[in-house]
């Protein structure tokens, strides 16, 4: 069995981060008697992200097979200027059906989303609320938001000494308009890792910086 979910589809800062796992069946029953289930239950903050992480060993640990991918903010941005968001997704999804072994079932999260996939690859099959239809889609949920979280972590870390705590998780949100409202006042555009591609109400935004040679 096969699920695919994804992390950071709406967020205005930070990458979108997909991920695949494959388990079989002794280990789909070990997941679940672990608790895994879809990312978004467990809420957010430290506690939720330590939460998810443990699962993510046990994951780790029990699945015949994980891949992750990251999307960054300069690929969504590309795929968005177009109104290519599920275009995106939906090559990334390929990319690890093609890589992925042999699975008699393959769920991913998104019926809309995935479901054209299904001409190519017949054993596909897409859900809305994948995650409660078999635990490789929520493991995968699961896998998908820990790194997203460890990148995004990351951003936060860059920017604390000169903006301190930099909280929201890059959603749309009051704390992630402060500190953008904060970086264009100081330095008179976005932050790069944010999308340009996304509304930014309230937030006089500049063009995004050149990547330096």
């Amino acid at each position: 069995m096969l699920g695919i979910d994804e992390a950071g589809r709406g967020p205005a800062i930070g990458p979108m981060v997909l991920a695949a796992v494959a388990v079989d069946p002794a280990g789909a029953r070990r997941l679940t008697r672990a608790g895994v289930t879809d990312s978004k239950a467990f809420g957010a903050g430290a506690d939720a992200h330590e939460r998810r992480s443990a699962l993510y060993q046990i994951v780790r640990a029990h699945a015949a097979w994980i891949a992750i991918d990251v999307c960054d903010v300069e690929v969504v941005d590309a795929y968005v200027s177009r109104g290519g968001l599920n275009e995106l997704e939906r090559e990334r999804a390929v990319g690890f059906l093609r890589a992925a072994p042999a699975c008699r079932r393959i769920v991913a999260d998104g019926r809309r989303l995935f479901g054209p996939l299904s001409a190519e690859f017949p054993l596909l099959e897409a859900h809305d609320r994948g995650e409660s239809v078999h635990v490789a889609v929520a493991a995968a949920s699961i896998c998908a938001k820990v790194r997203r979280d460890e990148l995004f972590a990351c951003i936060a870390a860059r920017y604390a000494d000169d903006f301190g705590p930099v909280t929201g998780g890059g959603y749309v949100n009051a704390a992630t308009r402060a500190f953008a409202r904060a970086h264009v006042r100081k330095h008179g555009r976005l932050p790069p890792e944010a999308r340009h591609s996304w509304p930014w109400a309230g937030v006089r935004t500049g063009k995004r910086p050149q990547p330096r040679s």
